[in-house]
C-alpha cells in the first residue's frame, strides 16, 4: 500500500497535554504528488480539571480571529479522536504523520489517540519537514526555519493558525519538498 502523507496541525492552550488541552487540530491527506484527497478537522471541549498556559494564552490574545475560530463548535475529546480514526482507517493508504514541528504536533495527537481511542494508526512516529529541510538544504537544525528554505518549496497559501489552514499549506510544503528530494 502506498503512504499517504497526513499533514497535522494542533492549537493548544499550553505547552504539554494533560495539563493543558489541544484546542483544535486539522489533517490534510496528501499523496505524495501533492494530490489532497482529504481533510479532517475538529474543536474539542477543554479537559477536565486543565488550564491555559499564561504564555499561551498571551499569544492568542494577540490572534482573536484564530482564537474564534478554535473556539467554535467544540466536541467532546472522545468523540473527535474516535471520529478522526475511523477517518485515518478510510485512507487508501498507509497514514504518515507529517508536521512542522512534528514532536510538538504529533505529542498533543497521540496523547489524545491513546487516551481517548487507544491506539495510534500512526504507531510511534512522525516526520518532520524540519528535519527533511535539515538534510535537503545541508544547513544546522536551528537555522532549518522556513524563513531559511527556498520560495520554490512554498505555494501561495496563508498561515492563518486555524488548524485546517495551516496542515493544507504545511502539506504542501512537504510534497514540494518530497519530489524535489526525490528528483
Amino acid at each position: 500500500m502506498n503512504e499517504i502523507y497526513v499533514s497535522t496541525d494542533i492549537e493548544v492552550d499550553g505547552p504539554i497535554p494533560g495539563p493543558h488541552s489541544m484546542l483544535s487540530f486539522g489533517s490534510a491527506a496528501y499523496l505524495a504528488d501533492k494530490t489532497l484527497i482529504a481533510t479532517f478537522s475538529a474543536n474539542l471541549e477543554l479537559l477536565p480539571d486543565a488550564v491555559g498556559h499564561p504564555d499561551t494564552l498571551a499569544w492568542w490574545s494577540q490572534h482573536p480571529e484564530a482564537w474564534a475560530a478554535c473556539r467554535c463548535n467544540q466536541r467532546p475529546p472522545a468523540e473527535a479522536m474516535t471520529e478522526y480514526v475511523s477517518w485515518l482507517d478510510t485512507l487508501p493508504g498507509i497514514p504518515v504523520f507529517v508536521g512542522y514541528p512534528a514532536a510538538f504536533d504529533f505529542l498533543f495527537v497521540y496523547w489524545y489517540l491513546m487516551r481517548f481511542v487507544g491506539r495510534s494508526p500512526f504507531s510511534f512516529s512522525a516526520l518532520d519537514i524540519k528535519t527533511m529541510a535539515m538534510v535537503m538544504l545541508g544547513r544546522d537544525y536551528r537555522r532549518s526555519t522556513k524563513r531559511q528554505m527556498p520560495k520554490r518549496w512554498f505555494d501561495e497559501q496563508p498561515h492563518t493558525h486555524v488548524a485546517l489552514d495551516d496542515a493544507i499549506e504545511q502539506g504542501a510544503l512537504f510534497c514540494n519538498m518530497l519530489v524535489e528530494c526525490r528528483r
